[in-house]
């Protein structure tokens, strides 16, 4: 049922066409370039950036000089034309940092209540971090939620929207993984296995008192560290999981980044898409799939869109429309921020979620464990998708309640959100008024583990 709760599986997947999605799709159109030529991708990209940098610093000061209200050409139609032209050249050539979060505040019961964002837990490529609100007693206790963030080129603060939207009824905890070029070669590796134990390592912190959600990527290493965690019989494990638009099964109403993988293989991702990080970051040397390239992934499938906003910008800023600008610059300052992901990581997930589709076959491993959600039988599930995800399609998180066939039935809970695709399931305005409220009376009902 569209829009609505189902706590019996879907079993029969259909086929379907879709767009290129956010995770192992690598630039589409890099071809056959081989070690030697992928190898240098990235110290041509930071010396480009380099050298425009003296540019970037002209066009600027020129932008700057033609929007000056003391300048009276800044109220002329040719002014503001080479204003916005400069903003345009500004934005191209420049680097977007790590956005802040700029959550200071949220509204419980009609007041205002500060928050404090407070690391609590910290390892090299993540940190945990607490949005600690200023309650008083008589505010009560709310569940707490741990929401693990995608490591898929996008920096954590992508769910903003998601967090602000669960900070008036729950504890939130959010985990910030950390760019792996500003990560030293002496901290080691960073893959699958390892992205396994920092949740374990995460949730014992907790000592069972949690739920945990996953949003997209992180939804394989949830469940499995939550298998892991109920095989073993370890009392830390949450109260509840929610899986929100994440690749369970990929063969299941496959996405073109899911057929895209299959057919390139492992080795094409090695040979083409990862390189090291150049002089002088702190990563230096360390082997990743950058996060330029990512980025040329995701535009590059969506080019006449994105060609399309940026016009729109420009007439915006021309037609001194500062409202519609700020809306634009402000969603592009935090799509064009992007982190590189640790090579093993993304190769390992690559091969272990899109290839071999290891989970939902009972082939995968942690250490030499076998991962196997049928362990699970204390811990409630959810599931929530996107009517037109286009990244993680219809039935592919969904599936994640055919493998933990040991929970009972009352505790199994699916919800498809019509008219939405990926991004609708963890943000924007049907998020906050139709998925937030079942995700909430859903932890509500499962708090007496």
């Amino acid at each position: 049922m569209i829009g609505g709760k189902r706590s019996v599986p879907r079993s029969s997947p259909t086929e379907s066409a879709s767009t290129i999605g956010e995770y192992c799709s690598g630039p589409k159109h890099l071809g056959e370039l081989g070690l030697t030529q992928a190898l240098p991708a990235y110290w041509f990209y930071e010396t480009a950036h380099a050298a425009l940098r003296p540019a970037r610093a002209f066009v600027d000061a020129c932008r700057f000089f033609f929007q000056h209200p003391a300048n009276p050409a800044a109220a002329t139609f040719s002014g503001k034309l080479v204003a916005a032209t400069c903003e345009m050249a500004e934005r191209a050539t420049r680097h977007y940092g790590r956005p802040e979060w700029n959550i200071t505040s949220t509204v419980i019961d009609g007041q205002t209540v500060p928050v404090r964002i407070t690391p609590i837990w910290e390892r090299p490529f993540c940190r945990l971090i607490h949005f600690e609100r200023s309650l008083n007693n008589s505010a009560g206790t709310q569940p707490r939620l741990l929401i693990v963030a995608p490591m898929s080129g996008h920096y954590p603060t992508l769910l903003r929207g998601t967090v602000q939207a669960f900070l008036p009824s729950h504890d939130v905890f959010v985990t910030e993984w950390v760019d792996a070029r500003i990560v030293p070669l002496i901290a080691g590796r960073f893959d699958l296995d390892d992205y396994i134990d920092y949740l374990i390592g995460m949730l014992h912190g907790f000592n069972g008192d949690v739920h945990v959600m996953a949003v997209c990527q992180p939804s394989v290493p949830v469940l499995a560290a939550v298998a892991l965690m109920e095989a073993a019989g370890d009392p830390a494990a949450p109260r509840s999981m929610i899986l929100m638009g994440g690749p369970i099964d990929t063969r299941i109403n496959p996405t073109a980044v899911n057929r895209l993988a299959e057919r390139r293989g492992i080795e094409w991702f090695r040979r083409n898409v990862i390189t090291k990080v150049p002089f002088p970051n702190p990563g230096f040397m360390r082997d990743v799939y950058p996060g330029f390239l990512q980025l040329y992934g995701f535009m590059v499938m969506n080019l006449d869109r994105h060609m399309e906003e940026h016009w729109k910008l420009f007439e915006h800023l021309v037609a001194g429309d500062h409202d519609s600008a700020q809306k634009h610059r402000e969603f592009y300052d935090e799509y064009l921020a992007v982190m590189d992901l640790s090579a093993e990581f993304y190769l390992q997930t690559c091969d272990t979620v899109f290839i071999r589709h290891a989970l939902p076959k009972g082939e995968m491993t942690h250490r030499g464990r076998p991962v196997d959600p049928s362990q699970i039988h204390g811990v409630a599930l959810m599931t929530v998708e996107g009517e037109h995800d286009d990244i993680s399609g219809v039935g592919q998180t969904e599936a994640a309640h055919l493998l933990c066939p040991n929970i009972p039935a009352p505790r199994h809970l699916h919800w498809l959100q019509h008219g939405v695709g990926h991004y609708g399931v963890f943000n924007g305005e049907r998020f906050r008024t139709e998925v937030v409220p079942e995700v909430t009376d859903f932890i509500l009902s499962t708090e007496k583990k």
